[in-house]
């Protein structure tokens, strides 16, 4: 309990909730441990949303397909994160997106209701708990428009740069949780053209790049 106390903690859902009360407040949100394989879909398109997922470990992308077949990654988190608290709080009844292991990963499942509900017991920390969704939603929010900020960008390179700028935070040396492939999907545009892009940015001395390790020379 004290391992999975030490990865969650820094969730923003969990923020001031102490060791002492941290597996009484498990029992009392009925909260259970799920372990799915690489490529496991976790939530599908059109299933309904009545649980928070905090990611224990592991690797998740959201992902969601348009009637064509064409997949955008949304986004991809890794633990101690959350998801689906969004669509379960808004009670959302079929899904928009899908949510797929990415790795070997290991998720603790809530239901939103026990979240959002005093008990019988008055727990001390249930309280907390809806304070702690609250800002957890706004957080989530706030991403959206960074990401809603990208796609408004009219070239490659212009959504490239407003991306990188985003990931580096006050760093310009950044890793992005991205594969090229995942990348690509993420900011909606043609992986080889976005190569080609980065290529050139490059080139022109705007960024370095090593996989995933990324560095920006004139932001």
């Amino acid at each position: 309990m004290r391992k999975i106390f030490e990865i969650v903690k820094s969730n923003p859902l969990f923020y001031g909730i102490a060791f002492s009360d941290f597996e009484a407040m498990l029992n009392c949100l009925t909260a259970k441990m799920v372990n799915y394989k690489k490529g496991d879909i976790i939530l599908m398109s059109g299933d309904n949303v009545d649980f928070v997922g905090i990611l224990i470990q592991g690797d998740v992308k959201i992902v969601r397909e348009d009637f064509n077949g064409n997949i955008t990654i949304l986004t991809k988190i890794s633990a101690p994160e959350t998801f689906g608290e969004v669509f379960a709080c808004a009670e959302i009844f079929h899904s928009p997106v899908t949510a797929q292991a990415t790795t070997d990963s290991e998720i603790m499942l809530i239901d939103y209701k026990r979240i959002i509900t005093s008990c019988t017991n008055a727990c001390i920390f249930h309280a907390m708990l809806v304070k702690n969704m609250l800002k957890l939603i706004a957080k989530k929010n706030l991403a959206l428009n960074g990401k809603n900020e990208i796609l408004s960008k009219r070239t490659t390179k212009e959504k490239l740069l407003c991306f990188f700028d985003q990931q580096r935070g006050i760093a310009n040396n950044f890793t992005i949780p991205f594969s090229r492939e995942e990348m690509a999907n993420y900011l909606c545009v043609d992986r080889s053209a976005m190569s080609n892009e980065l290529s050139k940015m490059r080139d022109e001395g705007l960024i370095k790049f090593d996989k995933n390790k990324f560095e920006l020379l004139t932001r």
